[in-house]
């Protein structure tokens, strides 16, 4: 007889371990609280306009690749992808930006030509990073964060400095173009942390950006999780939406089923890949591993403010995926992780997925994604959310030189108060823990539970990390652990 699992969450975790699980001979049930599976990544439609709700970057193809490889199939068997050229757009000031091409040959001419001799750093930088990338992704992001050994390498000794240099020292000590610093550097504070308190070591995303290039499924992010499912469905996956769990049952220190509804749902074993703190809540407070004052303590990437716009005209002077970064840098990153406030002038993102894709607008019009990073369970109103559009709309039109308001159709936004509505996020995180060196690795909440037999976790607040590609891995090294548990058992 097969072992039961309930699976709390159907974000890309949820769905990986889900595969990994049901083909390792369990029997794997998927409960979902919203009306749509994937978690953070779902889809918003509105009058023939198309959005990626969540992660609008593809980045790291090969973990991908190297998932559905697992069950001998390819992303292209689901979804089809294009690679972006140019990769990304960086606005500094009025017309003002920085192209960044699809190779790297191309990143080189750029980065020599706007401070000279730059290229030749890069070029040892870039080397360190795909170095530190295929240690990182094909060994130690794997590993299941029990202890301190799993880092210890005969690799990792011989580069054990990066790991008490911060990203930031290491690019400002070579590159002085305030440009091409903040290129360098936006990866890990968009996606993790400030670079001065990110160790060097992670200059791996930086690999995952220049060398592996950006990407697009056709039809959107929402793409990659109707595959996932499917894969999972195929693999005999049961997935329920409209389930929220309201509580674990415990018995004898025993995970023994959930209760959606008040209905009892019984299982052997029970996998979260909702919020880890919001987990926690569904047990008594003597079966939580971790208190508040641990929650509290600890540093978060950042939420995000998010506007979905609707624009009655093709968009100048901007990329599919565009920065503008014509603010203080160092400035917001306070704003986020040191004195956790609404910024003055923030940093933002725009993404107009429709300039590749012409399925996310009707024709002659424009899908624009604008994203603020902001820090976590800050105040959240209509007021502020308006005020903040207004300023990036002012910003946009006089940074590319185009009038768009008058062209907006409809906006509709995203923040704080949403992801902990929707996702039960803890502060209204969008991104999980920081990638700083004192949560890294086995200083990351656990995947398994310490006080509760057969309940395990997964997704961003455990290992590896925040972003889709770790996610996919957080889920198969959960499966895995639980399959070394219970695999005498079937």
């Amino acid at each position: 007889m097969k072992n039961k699992i309930i699976i709390i969450g159907s974000g890309f975790s949820s769905l990986a371990a889900s595969s990994y699980l049901a083909e390792m001979g369990f029997d794997v049930t998927i409960l979902e609280k919203n009306g749509s599976i994937g978690g953070r990544a779902r889809v918003f439609k509105k009058e023939g306009f198309q959005f990626d709700i969540g992660p609008t970057w593809y980045w790291m193809p090969d973990v991908f690749e190297r998932f559905f490889g697992d069950f001998n199939r390819k992303p292209s068997d689901y979804y089809k992808l294009e690679k972006l050229s140019p990769a990304y757009q960086v606005y500094f000031d009025q017309l003002d930006s920085i192209t960044v091409p699809d190779n790297l040959s191309d990143i080189f001419d750029v980065f020599e030509k706007t401070e000279r001799g730059s290229s030749k750093f890069l070029k040892e930088f870039m080397k360190s990073a795909m170095f530190n990338y295929e240690v990182a992704i094909k060994d130690l992001v794997y590993k299941p964060g029990n202890s301190i050994s799993e880092l210890i390498t005969p690799v990792t000794v011989k580069r054990a400095n990066q790991f008490f240099i911060s990203i930031s020292k290491k690019i400002r000590r070579n590159i002085k173009n305030q440009k091409l610093i903040k290129i360098l550097e936006f990866p890990v504070l968009f996606l993790g942390a400030k670079p001065s308190n990110t160790p060097s070591f992670y200059n791996f995303m930086n690999y995952a950006d220049f060398g592996l290039g950006t990407w697009h499924p056709k039809g959107g992010m929402y793409e990659v999780v109707k595959a996932m499912a499917a894969l999972a469905i195929s693999q005999g996956v049961e997935i329920k939406t409209n389930h929220a769990v309201s509580k674990i049952e415990v018995s004898g220190k025993t995970a023994k089923g959930v209760f959606v509804n008040d209905e009892f749902l019984k299982a052997d074993i029970i996998l979260s890949g909702a919020d880890y703190h919001h987990t926690e809540t569904l047990l008594e407070t003597s079966y939580r591993q971790y208190s508040e004052k641990y929650w509290d303590k600890k540093t978060f990437a950042p939420s995000s403010l998010l506007f979905y716009v609707g624009f009655d005209k093709k968009l100048e002077n901007v990329s599919h995926h565009t920065l503008f970064f014509d603010a203080d840098f160092e400035e917001h990153a306070k704003e986020i992780y040191d004195n956790p406030s609404w910024p003055k002038k923030p940093l933002f993102y725009g993404s107009f997925p429709s300039i590749t894709d012409e399925s996310f607008a009707p024709t002659g019009k424009e899908s624009g994604i604008f994203l603020i990073p902001l820090a976590p369970g800050i105040e959240d109103t209509p007021e502020i959310r308006e005020k903040y559009f207004d300023q990036i709309i002012d910003r946009f039109e006089h940074i590319t030189q185009q009038k768009v308001r008058d062209y907006i159709l409809f906006k509709e936004s995203y923040c704080v108060n949403d992801f902990i509505k929707d996702y039960n996020s803890y502060k209204g995180n969008a991104y999980g823990l920081a990638n700083i060196l004192t949560q890294t690795a086995f200083l990351r909440p656990k995947i398994k539970s310490k006080k509760v037999s057969n309940l395990f976790f997964t997704g961003q607040l455990t290992v590896p990390g925040p972003g889709v590609p770790p996610a996919l891995i957080s889920g198969k090294i959960a499966a895995s652990l639980i399959n070394k548990q219970f695999s005498n058992q079937k």
